[in-house]
């Protein structure tokens, strides 16, 4: 099971999911509790500006993915053999191998989020995707513009889909050059924080405090960490790779990879949306998969 990051919200989220299943409400209500605010009316109801904030974004993706895991086990779904997460993703993951506590896991991502959004001013960030490049000619292509600032690829999503993050002025200079090179499209995303770029190491070193104040667990399950695609193994091991998470790259196709290498015969992403599934699918087309954001998606990942 994959658990999605920012990005993949919006406004009316999983209002299908929770009619039929009591159990997502019951999460974001638990959510509520811990962040002082009602969570699911400021998912229904928006403004979509105020989600698209990274400090509900990343409280609510965390409940988001959590919620469609208890929908998926209240249906009867199994226990997965192995989980990942995509970025925020992980802190789901985490969650759902034992390795932490919902209530510990939803603290420091509330203080990751206000330290990632305090990192770099609101302007002077952005992230882009490259659709269409080799991985090397996308790195190379933020070489090139590093004089005008730090542009660095920092999601390798799947072959020929890599994000860029740094200074909003290399970023746009990355995406005129990456279109000039034959790009298929070069995008720059609606978000302000320049996430996974070496611009995020003081907000990364700045999380170690709350990292350390929190009980972790080794994962009951296997939790595939996506800076490098290999798993979690103890409490410290975690600590450590969260930090460097936040200024890190996602290595989502070397995670994918470990996780079929590792037995996974089929796939299914946790949360709203199925970003983490077309990726899945990019990568490997052999292997199945699902994902759950309805009650609909939810009974064919059953039966997938």
């Amino acid at each position: 099971m994959v658990f999605p990051g920012q990005g993949s919200q919006a406004v009316g989220m999983q209002a299908d999911l929770a009619a039929q299943y009591p159990v997502v409400e019951q999460t974001y209500s638990e959510a509520s509790d811990l962040l002082g605010y009602d969570l699911w009316k400021l998912v229904q109801e928006g403004p979509p500006e105020k989600l698209a904030e990274t400090v509900i974004t990343q409280p609510a993706m965390l409940t988001a993915g959590l919620a469609a895991y208890r929908a998926w086990r209240s249906a009867g779904g199994a226990a997965p053999d192995q989980v990942a997460g995509h970025s925020l993703g992980e802190y789901t993951a985490l969650v759902v191998a034992d390795a932490v506590s919902f209530s510990a896991a939803m603290k420091i991502v509330v203080r990751r989020s206000e330290l990632m959004q305090q990192a770099v001013p609101a302007g002077v960030g952005a992230m882009a995707a490259i659709l269409g490049m080799d991985d090397e000619a996308v790195v190379a292509v933020c070489a090139e513009v590093s004089a005008t600032g730090v542009a660095e690829a920092v999601n390798f999503n799947s072959p020929g889909q890599v994000v860029v993050a740094g200074h909003k002025t290399a970023i746009d200079e990355v995406i005129v050059r990456a279109t000039a090179a034959g790009a298929r499209r070069a995008i720059l995303l609606p978000v302000s924080v320049p996430s996974h770029s070496s611009l995020m190491v003081g907000a990364g070193e700045a999380l170690q405090e709350a990292l350390l104040a929190a009980e972790f667990l080794s994962p009951s399950i296997t939790v595939v960490a996506a800076t490098d695609g290999k798993p979690y193994v103890d409490a410290d091991d975690i600590r450590s790779r969260l930090a460097r998470q936040v200024y890190g790259p996602v290595q989502w196709v070397a995670t994918v990879n470990a996780m079929l290498a590792a037995g996974a015969k089929t796939i299914v992403e946790c949360g709203p949306g199925k970003v983490l599934a077309g990726l899945c699918r990019r990568i490997d087309k052999a292997t199945p998969v699902a994902f759950i954001d309805s009650p609909d998606s939810l009974q064919k990942a059953l039966h997938t």
